[in-house]
């Protein structure tokens, strides 16, 4: 049995730069892993088949893990199967890219299971077909995204901690497409945001909160509990920021205050808050769940 973890993300910052001809936004990001995940495992079977816990966590037929598998299966020409289990630990929709993780963490899985020895790019390239943030998790770490996100350029690993709180708000079926569609033009951005923090992580100076998510601008149309919560960060003394399109949302810490404040932020907000660090990037063995 091969066991494998699947890591969570933040965007330290999220700028939208414009609409392209095609229809998709150019963003410029910088995504961050994190010690927050799921776990896969992965047994030979004759069949392709996907078990989740905690019951009714993921539908099974929506899952990406599945899509990816069959994807891999499709294109690397594998009769093999695999029978595999994901435990959710990552709350679902909510901007923190738990479907993206596991879907990039059942190529790297299945890839080693049916030894097929795909590079990196190539993966990359499969996971671009699962949707924008996936490839970002075949290597994972603190890297740049540039066009739909996908465009990924590796950056100096940032150390760090931070704390989520995720409200028990709806999620829209489609609700990265709706925040989107709230989007005006005022709410583009040059992408200087994120330059800056870039510049900060290459030269090793501390990022100072500097977190930032155009999708703050509009989330307050969106999501009933966006305020509260804000509200529930800033009383604690942190500056918050949406995690991905959210509803959850993230604050850098200290380091060693992060369970301390978690636990003021569920009191305050009456939801979910964790603390979280930063991890590296990873090789295409994946994250080990020993």
């Amino acid at each position: 049995m091969l066991r494998l973890l699947a890591p969570a993300k933040v965007n330290l910052t999220f700028e939208v730069l414009g609409r392209r001809a095609d229809g998709y936004h150019e963003v410029r990001t910088i995504l961050q892993s994190l010690s927050l995940a799921d776990e896969l495992t992965f047994d030979e079977s004759d069949d392709l088949g996907l078990t989740v816990e905690p019951e009714g966590a993921a539908p099974v037929e929506e899952n990406l893990v599945l899509a990816a598998a069959r994807l891999l299966q499709r294109e690397a020409g594998v009769s093999a199967g695999a029978a595999i289990h994901l435990t959710k630990r990552i709350p679902m929709a909510g901007g923190l890219g738990g479907g993206s993780s596991d879907a990039a963490t059942a190529l790297l899985g299945l890839q080693r299971l049916w030894g097929l020895g795909l590079e990196t790019g190539a993966l990359r390239e499969l996971a671009a077909r699962l949707g924008s943030d996936v490839p970002f998790f075949i290597s994972g770490g603190t890297a740049l995204g540039e066009g739909r996100g996908e465009r990924l350029t590796p950056l100096p690993a940032s150390q760090g901690e931070a704390v989520v709180a995720v409200p028990d708000a709806s999620r829209p079926r489609d609700k990265t497409a709706q925040m989107y569609g709230l989007f005006r033009p005022e709410h583009y951005t040059d992408g200087m945001a994120t330059v800056d923090v870039e510049r900060r992580l290459r030269s090793g100076e501390p990022l100072d909160a500097r977190v930032v998510n155009a999708f703050d601008a509009v989330a307050g149309e969106a999501y009933p509990s966006y305020a509260a919560l804000r509200e529930a960060f800033e009383s604690a003394g942190l500056r918050p920021a949406l995690c991905g399109a959210g509803p959850s949302m993230f604050a850098l810490a200290d380091e060693g205050k992060t369970s301390g404040l978690a636990e003021r932020l569920a009191v305050r907000a009456g939801c979910l808050a964790l603390p979280v660090r930063f991890r590296d990037a990873w090789g295409l063995e994946g994250v080990s769940a020993g």
